[in-house]
């Protein structure tokens, strides 16, 4: 793509997003608002709403100060903060609210024709046919469509910027006349600021406020007279006069008003310079909007009664203004028109910005719906898509459920954003330096409250938008997944909070030492010969523990064994993420078995606390490292760990149905460490079917004692043992215990037996062999006595 030329400032941004903000709910629900909740009401509302909008704004302006802003505005920040798949995702359904507020804006800019057409209809006969258009807002609102569509497409956003600049001064004409206004109530009464419609009705004993308004208006409607000539089948607006409303209620109505912040954040891919234009122009179109919004609500309670404002078959606006009967009509037209016009401008790039990412389904589409035209890159066949979709939603006419929809998104996407601000602070990245700052605490703020109010205006609406974004990604991460990575600020919010957590760990009181829990650490070189020991590790750590893999490279550290590390290392993640394992993968390059010994023993956990169980390997066909363990034995023994040595077998772990677990009179250390790890492996999932079986081998005289210990052990412990499953063995004076478990367990799937130090000065090798006709076997060396409790 060739180089673009970048020409707007700061004013194209400021004045699309106050365009917006002082859009068509000002003219059409702000009165209302003061009506049903007074001054003091309505005050409260636009504190809570900016509340919102003010932590947003500043947040935008962190993050555009920080980073390059290239087309897509608010999807380019949120989509290179996410990652693709998760931007992608909230960036659709930005789209999506972007693109029906075109339609939203339109048909509001049709209301300012009410009037008019009224006018005509009282005072000159017409065919039946042209009445009847009139009584359409489709009448206005489709070749509305089609000549802002034909404005934008012929001369692109420069033209539409141009017209912006014609708008917003015709919207400040409309402000002037209404704040310049005068009418016989504010000349007649005092600022009541807690009067509402409805503690007038209370006062007055007036159950009827049709009633109320006939007898309370001192303001001259300038539509009134026609509305006996109102069709007998025309749609009043949607607010009855006669109904009540909550704060919230209210609120929910209003909201829209203040989310116009981030319309010029859109203009992004326009921009000379995006990180000093986007703080400035969002930061103040979003005071100078509260700031307005205030004086508006101040006017509106000193000019009219609560039952004229709350009255909203009345455009409350034209009645209090200088020359309103005209005047505020082409008010209403120009905020409308400007933020279908800022609409219009936005989201085709938000589109075209989502498909150079390649991430729908389809790539023709998404090659077709990028490309631009002219020196500007304009978005024309998303322009296409993006009417076309507005079109629909005018011809079906009824927007309540869509533009309650269509704040649920934008919610979405300002709590996005603030939470992007916030976990930036958090991570303590060094790469984010935005020259604005804004505070973590405010941008929490604002996230919290923009998920919140969500539910608080509408929980059904808020579940189904929810609903929809979580479509979105299914989608998306499903014809994308070599694009679901794990998103840079989240490693460094993860990296952080796993280091404040260690360090916490580390400096906590330890809990009892006999509330003994894994964690463990794993070294082979054999990892891809043999999994036995992996799969071990991943059982041990699954739920109760926590295991960290070392797979040992022989060799001193160079270029070509770093090399060999990393590929052996994507070889061992790519298998633990396909077992659904929770082991943490790492890789070790030492000249000796010794040394790596050493090393890997003197790890930190992963966990914040210490390793306490090495787990070693060898196959029970090619012992070629046997050896090795038994002359490092000394060395794992001097730092009080525990030792599991695992001898793997031609058969693996068979079926995994039969664990098997040997005691003898030997193994007062070794005994409840074997039963616990019994204990733990079979609670993985691979092992659902499985049983532990106990064999003590005790000599004659005690078995009967011993067999008491052992149930009152399994039952005081709460272990899955069946009484059935536990057989105590007297000890054969003339017969090695090898034979008899060798005799006992040969269709086992594990076999665990103890072993201790002594027996290695003695017998050195010779205490792992002879078990070849086994299964899988555990040799176990407790580095102290565990408690079972």
């Amino acid at each position: 793509m060739s180089e673009l030329r970048k020409k707007f400032g700061t004013g194209p941004v400021f004045f699309t997003a106050i365009s917006t903000i002082l859009g068509a709910v000002m003219f059409l629900r702000f009165g209302f608002a003061v009506g049903h909740t007074g001054l003091i009401g309505t005050i409260a509302i636009i504190m809570i709403g900016h509340a919102v909008t003010i932590p947003t704004a500043l947040s935008i302006a962190e993050i555009a100060t920080n980073q390059k802003v290239e087309g897509g505005g608010e999807y380019y920040i949120i989509s290179r903060s996410f990652g693709l798949v998760i931007g992608s995702s909230i960036g659709i359904a930005l789209y999506f609210s972007q693109a029906i507020s075109v339609a939203f804006y339109i048909i509001a800019f049709s209301e300012a024709f009410v009037g008019l057409f009224e006018y005509i209809k009282s005072n000159y006969d017409l065919h039946p046919t042209l009445a009847w258009l009139m009584d359409r807002k489709q009448t206005v609102s489709v070749p509305a469509l089609f000549l802002l569509t034909g404005l934008v497409l012929a001369k692109g956003a420069a033209l539409g910027v141009k017209t912006l600049y014609v708008v917003v001064v015709t919207l400040l004409l409309s402000l002037v006349a209404f704040f310049i206004g005068d009418t016989a109530y504010n000349q007649q009464n005092d600022l009541d600021p807690f009067a509402t419609v409805e503690s007038v009705m209370e006062e007055e004993g007036v159950f009827n406020a049709d009633t109320l308004f006939s007898e309370t208006s001192d303001l001259e409607d300038p539509y009134r007279d026609y509305e006996e000539m109102r069709p007998a089948n025309d749609t009043p607006r949607p607010v009855s006069p006669i109904e009540t409303f909550s704060f919230f209620t209210v609120f929910a109505i209003i909201f829209p008003a203040f989310t116009g912040m981030t319309a010029g954040v859109g203009l992004s891919g326009d921009l000379a310079k995006p990180s000093r234009s986007i703080p400035l122009g969002t930061i103040a179109a979003t005071v100078c909007g509260m700031i307005i919004y205030i004086f508006i609500a101040f006017k509106l309670s000193s000019s009219a009664s609560p039952a004229d404002l709350a009255n909203t078959e009345n455009l409350v606006m034209a009645n209090i203004a200088w020359q309103g009967w005209w005047i505020i009509p082409l008010g209403l037209a120009a905020a409308t028109i400007s933020s279908a016009l800022g609409s219009i401008m936005v989201a085709p790039r938000t589109l075209q910005a989502i498909a150079r990412d390649r991430v729908l389904p389809s790539s023709k589409f998404s090659y077709w719906l990028s490309r631009g035209r002219g020196k500007n890159d304009e978005p024309y066949n998303s322009t296409l898509v993006t009417v076309a979709l507005a079109l629909l939603f005018i011809i079906m006419g009824q927007l309540d459920f869509v533009a309650e929809i269509i704040s649920m998104f934008f919610m979405v996407t300002y709590g996005t954003l603030n939470l992007i601000s916030f976990l930036q602070h958090f991570s303590a990245d060094p790469s984010y330096r935005p020259t604005f700052r804004s505070r973590w605490f405010l941008s929490l703020f604002g996230a919290i409250a923009c998920f919140g109010l969500m539910f608080f205006m509408n929980a059904a609406y808020a579940v189904l938008a929810l609903g929809l974004m979580v479509v979105f990604y299914t989608v998306v991460s499903r014809y994308n997944p070599d694009k679901r990575n794990l998103a840079v600020i989240f490693q460094g919010v993860i990296f952080q909070f796993s280091r404040q957590l260690q360090v916490f760990l580390q400096k906590a009181d330890k809990e009892d030492q006999s509330n003994w829990r894994p964690s463990a650490v794993c070294i082979s070189e054999n990892s891809f010969e043999r999994i036995a020991s992996f799969d071990l590790l991943r059982w041990i750590s699954q739920r109760y523990g926590f295991g960290t893999y070392i797979h040992k490279i022989s060799g001193y550290l160079s270029k070509s064994t770093h090399k060999q590390a990393r590929e052996a290392k994507a070889r061992l993640i790519r298998m633990a993420e396909a077992s659904k394992s929770n082991v943490y993968i790492d890789t070790l390059i030492s000249p000796s078995y010794t040394s790596a010994i050493a090393q890997v023993i003197q790890l930190p956990g992963i966990s914040g606390s210490e390793n306490n169980l090495l787990i070693l390997e060898f196959s029970k066909q090619n012992p070629d490292n046997l050896k090795d363990i038994v002359d490092n034995f000394k060395l794992i023994n001097s730092v009080a760990f525990d030792l599991i040595i695992l001898g793997s077998s031609e058969r693996g772990f068979g079926l995994k149905k039969d664990i098997h677990i040997w005691i003898t009179s030997n193994d007062y250390e070794n005994a409840n460490l074997m039963i616990l790890l019994g204990y733990i492996i079979i609670g993985h999932p691979d092992w659902k079917e499985g049983a532990i079986k106990i064999f003590a081998v005790f000599p004659e005289a005690t078995c009967s004692d011993e067999r008491n210990r052992l149930f009152q052990l399994i039952e005081a412990g709460r272990l899955p043992i069946s009484p059935n499953n536990i057989q105590v063995i007297p000890r054969p004076e003339d017969r090695p215990i090898k034979s008899i478990i060798t005799e006992k367990s040969k269709d086992a799937d594990l076999t665990v037996v103890g072993f201790q130090g002594e027996s290695l000065k003695h017998s050195g090798i010779g205490v792992f062999e002879d078990y070849k006709e086994i299964g899988n076997t555990l040799f176990v060396n407790a580095a102290d006595h565990k408690t079972i409790s």
